[in-house]
């Protein structure tokens, strides 16, 4: 079923990222973790539909999502940047397999964190503490980190911050491969969370895999 939403309001996150922020449907509902597919309404992009995840949470009277422009992938998010307040969209119902399973491990690259916002505040604001979360958050340059000062400053939440282009005084600079979760202190036992870029995403599966983590411990979307 689709539905079309008026844009609120859109605020900078980052010089990439933006966060969008929409009237809700009547009735809409999801998961924190879930997806949408969204596209522009306005002629000659209502057919072009990319999918997205909310990181407000579903109790909010609105609808959010924190999204990076990719101005080489054929304009759709270029032109989501550009968006102005009183702009439409159409977005279809949820979908998606990454929901919270408990206190565990979160491999995020990128925008591949964005599943993680709504799970990460809606545990904070049910249970007042992110104990036995960590999230290790991989990236390109420092100026490229998704609302940083909010992860920092998330209650009981451990946090790595990982650079793979440069090379930042307090923050890891390398790629998380083998040789990182080895070095990490992980508990290979334990339930990991995983998004990013698909040959990220790829190399820390298998990775994982390696370590003895099961695809039952393993929360990511469906291939």
């Amino acid at each position: 079923m689709s539905h079309q939403m008026t844009l609120q309001s859109i605020r900078p996150v980052t010089h990439d990222v933006h966060e969008l922020t929409f009237e809700k449907p009547d009735g809409f509902d999801f998961r924190p973790g879930q997806a949408t597919e969204l596209a522009l309404d306005r002629d000659g992009w209502r057919d072009e539909k990319r999918p997205f995840t909310f990181t407000s949470l579903p109790g909010a009277d609105h609808l959010q999502f924190t999204i990076k422009s990719y101005p080489s992938h054929d304009g759709v998010t270029e032109q989501i940047g550009m968006m102005k307040a009183g702009d439409g969209v159409i977005i279809e119902d949820p979908w998606g397999a990454i929901e919270d399973k408990g206190p565990g491990v979160i491999i995020a690259g990128g925008a591949g964190l964005t599943p993680f916002i709504a799970i990460l505040r809606a545990r904070q604001k049910s249970h007042g503490s992110l104990d036995g979360y960590r999230l290790i958050f991989s990236n390109s340059k420092e100026k490229d980190i998704i609302l940083r000062e909010e992860l920092e400053n998330m209650p009981g939440l451990q946090l790595d911050l990982v650079l793979s282009d440069e090379d930042v005084n307090g923050i890891h600079h390398g790629q998380i491969d083998g040789d990182f979760l080895d070095n990490a202190g992980l508990d290979f036992g334990s339930t990991f969370y995983l998004c990013g870029p698909p040959p990220m995403e790829g190399d820390v599966s298998d990775a994982l895999k390696a370590r003895g983590v099961s695809e039952d411990r393993l929360v990511r979307e469906e291939e």
